[in-house]
């Protein structure tokens, strides 16, 4: 499905005012994205879990204007003005603009929250910005009835990635795919789309999140992305997540838990090793980071456990794990590792289903 397919004609319908409100949660890759193209586009295929209890829930309101000459929106984040989101708004919807070209004819009022404390850490861009791509698609289709269901979510991906590349991976679950992949059917740069058929292991899976560090990232995502633009091992990592992917696609069907763990963990620690050897470098972990991994391979190989460990571009770290080991791994956590997290905070996820609407 190319870009211009997203281009609507006439629509049939008029719409004077109305709102929408929607759920839409975050995500965690296993094989990491990292590196971006053009127009936000992945330099590598990814994939991820969508999670369940760590979302933004959005409320659109919307109210046709006189002139259209400009955007014009306020925005709430848990009730209060936050005109620092602004720029970054202002920036999707010119972005959007040719895919929804009503957004110049109303006033929106872009009411957000999160459910997961504000500055935890855990980013909360993938999640906003597929909230509001599937309120904005919740117009569009007032707009135009015949839009079919499927058309809805590819759209409200391909409009999220245009806001936060990741967020494309969050408009649905449990297990989303994005970037072209010679051997995955149907995947594209465009939008994330759901891989099926994992095994019944991980259809219940648990990620506790411990907030090693709640502090504002120390990189943000782009500054970190355009470090692979020249990066000495740049072509050698691409190549590796192509292979990545299909090995743990392998695993997900297979109910393979130990090739799972090694990708993943595997893939955790690369992402780091390419911000550790950019220009300029970074180390992203904290001393409390590696206290918690090892502490993590030291359970698993006393125990037999499957439990493993992901990271993002941060200090904090995803603890993933089947559901049928929560007793013993959430014991594990709570007297071994809650005192390497800051106010020993750690929020308890599983996979979920992607975004909601709210009625």
């Amino acid at each position: 499905m190319p870009n211009k397919d997203f281009i609507p004609s006439q629509y049939p319908n008029t719409i004077e005012k109305g709102s929408f409100k929607w759920s839409a949660p975050s995500n965690i890759a296993l094989v990491k994205y990292w590196g971006k193209i053009g127009k936000q586009l992945p330099a590598n295929p990814s994939i991820s879990l969508t999670l369940n209890n760590c979302k933004t829930i959005t409320e659109l309101t919307f109210k046709k204007k006189d002139n259209s000459d400009s955007f014009s929106f306020d925005l709430l984040f848990e009730g209060q003005p936050k005109e620092s989101f602004r720029p970054k708004i202002e920036k999707f919807f010119e972005r959007v603009e040719e895919y929804l070209p009503f957004l110049k004819e109303y006033h929106f009022t872009i009411d957000t929250q999160n459910t997961f404390p504000h500055s935890s850490g855990i980013a909360s861009s993938a999640s906003g910005m597929a909230a509001l791509a599937v309120n904005l698609m919740s117009l569009e289709k007032e707009l135009n009835p015949a839009i079919t269901d499927e058309y809805f979510y590819k759209k409200a991906s391909f409009l999220a990635r245009l806001g936060s590349g990741s967020a494309c991976r969050s408009i649905k679950g449990n297990v989303v795919i994005w970037g072209e992949h010679a051997e995955t059917s149907g995947s594209s740069n465009l939008f994330g789309f759901t891989f099926e058929g994992t095994h019944d292991v991980f259809k219940n899976y648990q990620d506790a999140i411990l907030l090693v560090d709640k502090g504002e990232k120390q990189v943000s995502s782009t500054v970190g992305h355009d470090l692979m633009h020249g990066h000495p091992f740049a072509e050698q990592r691409f190549a590796q997540a192509h292979a990545n992917l299909s090995k743990i696609k392998e695993a997900l069907i297979a109910g393979d838990l130990d090739t799972f763990i090694k990708i993943t963990e595997s893939e955790a620690l690369t992402l780091h090793a390419m911000m550790m050897t950019s220009m300029p470098y970074f180390i992203l972990m904290k001393p409390n980071t590696l206290e918690i991994i090892n502490r993590i391979w030291k359970f698993r190989a006393e125990t037999g456990i499957p439990v493993c460990f992901t990271l993002d571009a941060g200090a904090n770290v995803h603890v993933l794990y089947p559901e049928n080991v929560s007793n013993e791994v959430l014991d594990f956590i709570k007297n071994e590792l809650v005192g390497y997290c800051q106010n020993s905070q750690y929020i308890c996820d599983e996979i979920g289903t992607g975004a909601v609407k709210i009625n």
